[in-house]
């Protein structure tokens, strides 16, 4: 069978994002990072989902970018924005789906494998430069040039499926798939039970889909 290194956060997202790799049939190994994040309640949500999904494997790797700081995600003296603001917010973590996606592409070069997915968004997001269309033509033109595979005439395809949905559209997409939303966790300050604060901007945005697609929110929220 054909093989694809799904990054796998935790949240909403790639949650989704598996569970359509799944669907159109391919052997999913999920990957997920351990990268300083200010709780690790995404990551049991990604081994459980990696599991519920039928993920043949699900590797998480520790990178730790916490030393480099300016992130509200990976810097504890930074306060975790709890209303909208212009431009890029400083939950915006530096080159991070870049480091990802680097690491996806030399385990997929390992497994043969013919893909890499990703959930990023660029409707339903907060503004990273990361999660736009041209920043994945621009990695994939990368991972051409890079990989063994992709010179020998088999390139490894970078898939971003939910790129241009509403995140309305990405949860009816997965509900369709079978993604057991409440166990995913999307909030930048979840607690260690990964209960959501209902305040940041990543709950916004997953509140509004539920209620954009008229569908109750599951998310377990502290209050």
């Amino acid at each position: 069978m054909k093989r694809a290194v799904v990054l796998l956060s935790g949240g909403l997202d790639s949650a989704t994002t598996l569970a359509i790799a799944r669907a159109e049939g391919l052997t999913c190994y999920a990957l997920s990072l351990d990268y300083g994040q200010r709780h690790h309640a995404e990551l049991e949500a990604a081994r459980l989902q990696a599991l519920g999904l039928g993920a043949t494997e699900h590797r998480v790797m520790r990178l730790d970018m916490g030393p480099f700081g300016g992130s509200a995600l990976t810097d504890a003296s930074i306060a975790v924005p709890e209303s909208a603001s212009e431009g890029i917010p400083v939950t915006y973590v530096p080159a991070r789906n870049t480091i990802m996606l680097s690491l996806a592409l030399g385990w997929a070069e390992v497994l043969d494998a013919e893909a890499i997915y990703i959930g990023i968004n660029a409707l339903d997001y907060s503004g990273y430069p990361d999660c736009r269309p041209d920043f994945v033509v621009a990695f994939q033109q990368l991972a051409n040039l890079a990989t063994k595979r992709a010179v020998n005439g088999a390139p490894i395809e970078i898939r971003a499926p939910l790129i241009n949905l509403t995140k309305a559209q990405i949860v009816q997409m997965g509900l369709r798939l079978g993604v057991d939303y409440r166990s995913t966790v999307s909030c930048y300050q979840a607690d260690i039970e990964g209960r959501a604060c209902g305040r940041c901007d990543s709950c916004r945005l997953r509140r509004q889909g539920f209620e954009q697609a008229g569908l109750a929110d599951p998310t377990r929220y502290v209050d």
